[in-house]
């Protein structure tokens, strides 16, 4: 059987390595805060498994996560120079190889699906192939190796250092706020488990006119898409506004369809996440990557349509939901 963990280890081996290479890169005057970061991810990636199996105790992972929170948040990581190519070899390349750039990226959602769908069925002497519930992250994870080898294939590159340091290069543009979505989908469960999707039920129980199933859908829809904007993750949102609006009232009260309920939900929670910075890595990485002068360029592009969308989703939930 091929377990998921093994995937989480390969991850942490890569942050692992970039740390390596990040503590020896004179060109970054802040080396030591940022290997110190992305080595303590890594680590975390590896030392987790025997937390969650409970050989080992979490006080350390807890440890590691508060020293990576005061690196990134004082500071303490940079970015240096990486040995890949510069912006005119990449206009070069990019001119040389045309569409084919977008294989690699298409071979990873491609090998997911086949894996969800196909090798999930697969078993040998009666045990599954892929671990049980695993299937599509153990998927993105094949399909990231294949498209690894797909890409060094198509650019003809045979040096495995080229795509670690251009890798790195990425990651340290990224910065910390590529954790963020992990850490905000994780303020969602706090949140849930604190009762406040429990308090917000309450208060909309108040306001919310009996029978008014419009209202109702605009409420969770919009509720979404605020909490998103708020937490910058839709599914931190999610268990907070369907613990106060959809399960109690669309599900229950109105007998709503769950399925249709909650996936259109979670689309009206993206609406917001169209229109948050604290969705930094959707929105403000890209804007620092593409060197745009406003930093806010993306958000500020993609709010008409999120507002559209809010529009057409609270249509759905209302009129095919029911």
């Amino acid at each position: 059987m091929i377990r998921s963990e093994w995937f989480f280890w390969l991850v942490g081996a890569v942050f692992l390595i970039m740390a390596a290479q990040m503590a020896g890169d004179r060109t970054n005057p802040k080396r030591h805060g940022s290997a110190a970061f992305w080595g303590l991810l890594g680590v975390a990636f590896v030392y987790s498994s025997w937390v969650a199996d409970g050989s080992a105790p979490a006080e350390p992972l807890g440890v590691a996560v508060l020293v990576m929170i005061c690196l990134g948040g004082f500071g303490f990581t940079g970015k240096g120079v990486p040995r890949t190519t510069d912006d005119r070899e990449r206009t070069e390349l990019a001119a040389r190889w045309g569409n084919r750039l977008f294989v690699p990226a298409l071979t990873i959602p491609l090998v997911a699906v086949v894996c969800s769908v196909l090798v999930a069925k697969w078993s040998i002497g009666g045990e599954p192939v892929l671990e049980d519930g695993s299937e599509t992250i153990l998927g993105l994870g094949i399909g990231a190796l294949i498209a690894l080898g797909v890409g060094m294939w198509v650019l003809r590159e045979r040096s495995p250092s080229v795509p670690v340091h251009a890798g790195r290069s990425l990651l340290e543009s990224m910065g910390w706020a590529l954790l963020l979505p992990q850490l905000l989908a994780v303020l969602g469960a706090i949140f849930q488990t604190a009762g406040v999707g429990t308090q917000v039920g309450r208060i909309t129980e108040e306001v919310l006119p009996d029978g008014q199933r419009l209202a109702a859908v605009a409420l969770y829809c919009v509720g979404m898409a605020v909490f998103t904007i708020i937490m910058g993750n839709a599914f931190a949102a999610f268990p907070v506004m369907t613990a106060a609006v959809g399960w109690p009232v669309l599900l229950v009260q109105m007998d709503g369809s769950p399925a249709g309920v909650m996936a259109v939900g979670m689309l009206a929670g993206f609406c917001g996440t169209l229109v948050t910075p604290m969705a930094a890595n959707f929105n403000l990485v890209p804007a620092a990557l593409l060197e745009l002068k406003d930093q806010y360029g993306p958000i500020k592009a993609q709010a008409p349509t999120a507002a559209a969308m809010l529009g057409c989703n609270i249509a759905i939930i209302y009129f095919f939901a029911f």
